[in-house]
C-alpha cells in the first residue's frame, strides 16, 4: 500500500511562506488523486486542496484560495502545497491523502500573529 510522508512543516510569522513535500512511497503508484487535509486543535479535520493526476484539475477550500497552491511531480511521487500569505488561522496538523485511502502521518504548521 501506497504510504504518503509529509514534510516541510514548521513555525513561521504571520504573513510569511512554508512549502509542504509528500512523498509516496510503497506499493503500486498509480494514476489518482491527491489532496492536503489540516486539523487545528480541538476542530474538525477539514479539507485544503487536491489535484488530479495529471495536475490539469485543482479544487482549494475558499479560506486558502489565491494564498496556497498545490502542485505535484509525479516522476518524483511527490505532491507540494505552497502556502503564502499565512495567518494564524492556518496554524494545524497538515495531512497528506493519496487517492481516497491512504494518509500520511502529518506535520505541524504553526504560524505567530
Amino acid at each position: 500500500q501506497v504510504q504518503p510522508v509529509e514534510s516541510g512543516g514548521g513555525l513561521v510569522q504571520a504573513g510569511g511562506s512554508l512549502r509542504l513535500s509528500c512523498v509516496a512511497s510503497g506499493g503500486t503508484f498509480r494514476a489518482a488523486p491527491m489532496s492536503w487535509f489540516r486539523q487545528a486543535p480541538g476542530k474538525e479535520r477539514e479539507f485544503v486542496a487536491s489535484i488530479t493526476w495529471s495536475g490539469s484539475g485543482r479544487v482549494y477550500a475558499d479560506s486558502v484560495k489565491g494564498r496556497f497552491t498545490i502542485s505535484r511531480d509525479n516522476t518524483k511521487n511527490t505532491l507540494y502545497l505552497q502556502m503564502n500569505s499565512l495567518k494564524p488561522e492556518d496554524t494545524a496538523v497538515y495531512y497528506c491523502r493519496y487517492d481516497s485511502d491512504s494518509w500520511g502521518q502529518g506535520t505541524q504548521v504553526t504560524v505567530s500573529s
